[in-house]
């Protein structure tokens, strides 16, 4: 394995029965009904120099994850022997989740907090993000009932162990993943309450700037919600490169308290498949498909 040509940091994502991760390539692994595992390499694109312009970057980063977080979602759905999934339901899943993004997300808690009569723009839209915070952290702990979703976040769980183990330059075996915590700064769930933080910030700007009719509201937070992505991307990021300081620690606490309902302790069967994702992310010869005994 050539050194050079390992990436200084890796990620994923957990799926039905599996984990996705991307190291030198993107590949998910996921348990087959059989008890081996099936390693499939993703096809991946970019958005090329729109991924490195700061503040606008986030946006697109955060598209293409889902893109390919949805695909790899499709494939562990199919392998681990769940309701066939084919590309319309992937598009259609897509489109859904956009509308729930922008609807739920973005408008939902502007028209409630409306109904409170508040003048001033900056406590607007501070009782707007506290009102999205609490979108947010119900909605994942709603979901967090259920059996199917308990197992995903087994799966989360067991993603950060093995990034923690790859980060700490240790053998990816059981052994040493095991004494991880399954919570880590750069994870999507902290991305989420972050974007809370960054709404705040960004649609108080706009309301200081005066547009603040309801129709301007709502056009602003639809219009502004990439660059709320992007700022929170931006401020993920930050906070990640220093999460040993104590600033770091205190900035990625809100993040890592929500990670408390969106990752379990996996077993080892689980870790098991996360490191076996890792370890194919980081084969620079893997391409193709492969099933391989837990």
């Amino acid at each position: 394995m050539n050194e050079k040509k390992m990436p200084k940091y890796v990620g994923g994502q957990a799926v039905i029965e599996g984990v996705m991760m991307k190291g030198i390539h993107t590949v998910v692994a996921v348990k087959r009904p059989d008890g081996k595992v099936q390693i499939k390499k993703l096809n991946e694109f970019s958005f090329g120099f729109l991924e490195k312009i700061p503040f606008i970057r986030g946006f697109f980063v955060l598209l293409k994850a889902m893109i390919i977080g949805m695909g790899a979602l499709t494939y562990s759905a199919n392998v681990s022997d769940e309701e066939e999934i084919t590309k319309k339901d992937m598009i259609i899943s897509i489109l859904l989740a956009i509308l729930f993004s922008v609807g739920g997300f973005g408008l939902a808690p502007m028209y409630l907090t409306k109904l409170f009569n508040i003048n001033n723009e900056f406590w607007f839209s501070f009782a707007e993000g506290v009102i999205r915070a609490i979108f947010v952290i119900l909605y994942i702990w709603v979901i967090s009932l259920f059996k199917d979703v308990k197992r995903v976040f087994e799966y989360h769980g067991a993603e950060h162990k093995a990034v923690y183990t790859y980060e700490n330059k240790e053998q990816l075996i059981v052994e040493n993943a095991k004494k991880y915590t399954t919570l880590h700064p750069r994870c999507g769930t902290s991305f989420l309450i972050i974007t809370v933080f960054a709404s705040i910030i960004v649609f108080s700007i706009t309301g200081a700037m005066g547009y603040t009719t309801l129709l301007e509201k709502t056009i602003t937070r639809i219009v502004l919600l990439p660059l709320v992505a992007g700022v929170a991307y931006e401020f993920q990021r930050f906070t990640a490169k220093i999460i040993d300081t104590s600033l770091g620690k205190i900035l990625a606490s809100p993040g890592l308290m929500l990670q408390k309902i969106t990752t379990s302790e996996p077993d080892e069967e689980q870790l098991k498949v996360a490191l076996i994702s890792l370890e194919y992310a980081l084969k620079e010869d893997f391409d193709g498909e492969e099933v391989v005994e837990i």
